[in-house]
């Protein structure tokens, strides 16, 4: 059984870590694991200087609030028996008895019209296959430690999708991703509106930074909301200055009218699983996703790429069990 090591990347001064409880009762031999926390204020640098510090031939990356479920490292570090796996990832699910905002979030972000292929991050789809950066997420992925140090480690520039580079970097290498949506671990979404709304600003910032550093085919998709903003506004332009029942105006609705086709077949798919009023309450949400995460894509196009951050502010804690 391959030894472990779990880096969970915490603020200076957490003092509950609730992904430490949960890796305690994992059905994993304690002489295997070791699990490092890493203090800082920027994640990418955090985890970089874990890796360098772990001793495991596997690396488990968790977040703060991540909980994996007891079975799931046992049961995924078996996939690492194929050499050419260099890195496996599952859903990081919204618990049972999160508050119903969150559960709300969570509905949202299973939708394969608010967030295409990613919805697999969120909520297991699918069965065990060969995957790529837009299913796998960084708070529930398991790497191999060599292959890390082999490339670096996480671009320090950018946060997030630090991960979503190295995983493009891994592929284009030859190395296999796998999707196993088994390996399960509970996350709540984020607690408030607002705070939601910040989450996908940053990711479409996020998304654009990593495009001007390392393009790849994969990121096309991700215009689609940033173009269909521009759409929007356009179109209230048209509105503004044409007449109303102009022919050019009415054709310019043809798109939104295809749109609401499909929020509509979207939210006919989700009644089965997440009720009625959940899925009703969800459906602004996808339209605000949308629009959200391309106004930060706009934003993210033209921001000065971060700064490190200098390795000296980290601090690696040994969890002792």
């Amino acid at each position: 059984m391959p030894t472990v090591t779990v880096i969970v990347p915490a603020r200076p001064g957490e003092s509950r870590i609730q992904a430490l409880e949960a890796v305690q009762q994992l059905d994993y031999p304690r002489e295997s694991l070791e699990m490092i926390v890493a203090r800082g204020k920027q994640p990418s640098v955090q985890r970089n200087a874990a890796i360098k510090a772990a001793r495991g031939d596997l690396i488990y990356f968790l977040d703060d609030d991540s909980r994996p479920v007891r079975e799931s490292l046992r049961h995924a570090t078996g996939h690492f028996t194929n050499p050419q796996v260099k890195m496996v990832g599952g859903p990081a699910v919204c618990p049972k008895d999160a508050p119903w905002i969150e559960q709300l979030f969570a509905v949202v972000l299973s939708s394969w019209l608010a967030v295409a292929s990613s919805r697999a991050r969120y909520t297991p789809v699918g069965k065990l296959r060969e995957s790529g950066e837009k299913e796998l997420i960084l708070c529930n992925l398991i790497s191999r430690r060599d292959v890390l140090l082999e490339l670096g480690g996480f671009d320090e520039s950018l946060y997030p999708n630090e991960e979503n580079a190295l995983m493009d970097n891994i592929q284009k290498r030859g190395g296999k991703l796998l999707y196993d949506p088994e390996m399960i671990a509970e996350r709540r979404p984020r607690p408030t509106l607002w705070a939601f709304i910040k989450m996908l600003l940053t990711y479409g910032r996020g998304r654009a930074e990593q495009f001007r550093l390392h393009p790849t085919a994969g990121s096309i998709l991700n215009f689609v909301p940033p173009l269909f903003c521009v759409y929007l506004v356009a179109l209230l332009i048209t509105f503004a200055f044409r007449p109303h029942g102009d022919i050019v105006a009415r054709i310019a609705t043809w798109p939104l009218a295809a749109y609401g086709l499909l929020l509509l077949v979207d939210t006919l798919l989700s009644i089965p699983r997440h009720r009625l009023v959940r899925t009703l309450a969800a459906m602004p949400l996808i339209i605000l996703t949308h629009i959200c995460y391309g106004l930060g894509f706009w934003r993210g196009l033209f921001t000065r790429l971060h700064r490190k951050v200098a390795q000296s502010d980290v601090v690696l804690e040994q969890v002792r069990w």
